[in-house]
């Protein structure tokens, strides 16, 4: 017998077979698990509570994705929306997660799959990808994860998903849908366009929330801000972002900084992290704040957390060095080289580049984090990285968050740039203006670098 199988659901045209049934524990509990087999693929019914009578589960259906799910490709959101279905139906504490394999790709396979990616990086859109290769948009039909559910008693549901096909498989088999939920996330500048592509070709929801306006809106889709990503073969696209009250500082005269802005422009700051490759600070700024630099204020993927340290100052318990993300230290030659064989062996990537008059040259930094692959590049500080940065004109894009509040004296979020004239400053351009919360954002992308501004290492 199977959980809530009363013998009043009407029997399916198709039975799916069990094939095991066990306890599952995960990082977020145990599960108790049904494993059905439906014409050769296995379908995951990892329960969470009591099914009862069968009416008014959470389900979440979720499609094989082992480049998404299992290896954390930043091409689509699977992955992510796999641990939101998960964290939702823990804390409501009754639901089912099915796991479909035989789905991959929208049931193409992963070899094909992989195919449609090379095509994609042509120019094809998803859409276009599967169909160059003969296939339909979308070869699932929901209908096997539908007599799962069935199997398992399952009535009616709150379905957890973006995608309207499963909703109306889930109806079709004779489970109502009460509700759908939106399984939204933070979109990434490599799965931008996928997922663009799904709302406007596939009809799914908004799978990033709604853009944000002028004026007002939730920290969700934040493309405005980024504005247009355009990295080179030599260094990612640089974006700056800080926040700092009306009057300039980004900390008081003794060093606190918790918190400047709201936390409406904070969960912008953690899209903005899941948009991007890399989070970049420099060492002053983990002695002294100690930040996570993860994603935990919206639902998406952290980037590889970057700390300029050119003597490997970092401390063993910095949580920056913390397992949560992967994390990067770009030091110089002057570090010891005892400390940094201790950080690989924890699995800290470390990379050694020429130094510069005050730390890590900025521009060998960049150098070596485009060649791991580092295409977008998000700034987070302090104010020695800020103004090198901007001194050495790398800067492509800068977001500055401003905080209703006044401090007076404290830290410059930006330093001397050696500007003394008007006409030789540095200018924010294509510029978009927000607001979160009680804070105000503006970004724009950084022009009239000059060559008279003085350059130098940090970290």
């Amino acid at each position: 017998m199977v959980p809530g199988n009363n013998g009043t659901v009407p029997a399916a045209t198709v039975v799916p077979a069990e094939i095991a049934r066990l306890t599952l524990p995960t990082p977020f509990g145990e599960w108790e698990t049904w494993a059905f087999d439906w014409d050769g693929a296995v379908h995951l019914c990892m329960c969470r509570g009591d099914i009862g009578d069968g009416e008014d589960v959470l389900v979440r259906l979720h499609s094989e994705c082992l480049t998404g799910d299992a290896l954390g490709s930043l091409r689509c959101d699977c992955g992510v929306q796999l641990r939101e279905g998960f964290r939702a139906i823990a804390a409501e504490g009754r639901g089912v997660l099915v796991y479909s394999t035989g789905h991959e790709g929208r049931g193409i396979g992963l070899a094909d799959k992989l195919r449609a990616y090379m095509l994609q990086d042509e120019g094809l859109d998803t859409v276009e990808a599967n169909e160059h290769l003969g296939y339909p948009v979308d070869r699932r039909t929901f209908v096997d994860a539908t007599e799962c559910l069935r199997a398992l008693g399952v009535r009616s549901v709150r379905l957890l998903s973006n995608n309207p096909d499963k909703a109306r498989a889930l109806s079709g088999g004779g489970i109502r849908v009460l509700r759908v939920l939106g399984l939204r996330t933070a979109g990434h500048l490599r799965n931008v366009r996928y997922l663009s592509t799904k709302q406007d070709r596939m009809g799914h929801a908004e799978p990033m929330g709604s853009p944000l306006l002028d004026g007002v809106g939730p920290a969700a889709d934040v493309g405005a801000l980024l504005g247009d990503v355009r990295p080179s073969g030599s260094k990612p696209h640089v974006v700056l972002k800080y926040a700092q009250t009306i009057d300039g500082r980004i900390a008081t005269s003794t060093g606190d900084s918790r918190w400047i802005s709201g936390a409406e422009e904070r969960r912008i700051s953690h899209a903005l992290r899941a948009s991007c490759d890399a989070v970049l600070v420099g060492v002053g700024t983990v002695l002294a704040d100690d930040p996570q630099l993860t994603v935990r204020m919206v639902p998406g993927a952290s980037p590889i957390r970057v700390v300029l340290d050119s003597t490997l100052r970092i401390p063993d318990d910095a949580r920056v060095l913390a397992d949560e993300a992967a994390t990067a230290v770009v030091t110089t030659r002057a570090s010891s080289a005892e400390r940094r064989d201790d950080l690989r062996r924890r699995g800290v990537s470390v990379l050694v580049v020429p130094g510069a008059d005050r730390g890590v040259d900025p521009v060998a930094a960049l150098e070596a984090l485009r060649r791991i692959g580092v295409r977008s590049l998000l700034v987070e500080g302090g104010a020695g990285v800020i103004t090198s940065l901007l001194s050495s004109g790398l800067v492509d894009r800068l977001i500055v968050g401003i905080a209703p509040r006044l401090l007076g004296s404290g830290t410059d979020a930006v330093r001397d740039l050696g500007v003394t004239e008007v006409a030789s400053s540095l200018r924010i351009e294509r510029r978009t203006v927000h607001v979160a919360g009680d804070d105000v954002l503006i970004a724009g992308d950084v022009t009239g670098r000059s060559s008279d501004l003085p350059e130098g290492g940090v970290g």
